[in-house]
């Protein structure tokens, strides 16, 4: 790349931080004639066009990214949180599969790979996933949240209320929430 590449990027940058989404697009637009092949201007469109609703469009700056970024589990996550989001949840599930596989440390991947199996109501590999996002993310409210849901969805109570119990310990808005939405009622954290 070149100083009029890093000009281009450096400005559309600046425009973003300005709340100028339609320019800063307009300059990854010039980006992607003269530099087709470019992760962060296609990424970074592909952002700007699923924020403007234009879905399709996003879809296809991010296939092409996955191509030019097979081994990166990064660009497979955001590829599947965008197919997830367009209710395309067949190819969801593989590219949140793929970012796992690239990335097994990617917390957010497996947590998107849980909220397409609970979609999908395959809840037994729904659960193997959200354990996995709870292991490497296990202050994160998020991932118990549904974990617990998804116990409650299989008739396992007992299962959700120990959730509950661990999130009152250093989630107790989030607990109380799975309460209310529950109906399971526990009792304080043991000690």
């Amino acid at each position: 790349m070149d100083l009029g590449y890093s000009l281009e990027k450096w400005r559309a940058i600046a425009l973003l931080v300005l709340g100028r989404e339609a320019a800063a697009r307009a300059v990854f637009d010039g980006l992607l004639r003269r530099w087709p092949d470019d992760a962060y201007a296609l990424a970074s469109r592909a952002h700007l066009l699923t924020e403007a609703g234009e879905v399709q469009a996003a879809l296809a700056d991010s296939r092409r990214l996955v191509a030019l970024r097979r081994a990166h589990g990064g660009t497979w996550f955001n590829h599947g949180f965008m197919l997830e989001a367009a209710g395309e949840l067949a190819e969801a599930e593989a590219a949140f599969r793929q970012a796992t596989s690239l990335s097994p440390e990617l917390d957010r991947a497996w947590y998107g790979l849980g909220l397409v199996l609970i979609r999908l109501q395959r809840y037994d590999e729904a659960v193997v996933a959200l354990k996995k996002n709870t292991e490497l993310q296990p202050m994160s409210p998020y991932g118990w949240y549904q974990l617990a849901r998804v116990h409650v969805d299989r008739a396992q109570p007992d299962e959700a209320v120990k959730i509950i119990r661990h999130l009152k310990g250093f989630e107790p808005k989030v607990a109380a929430q799975l309460e209310r939405e529950t109906g399971l009622l526990v009792g304080k954290a043991a000690a």
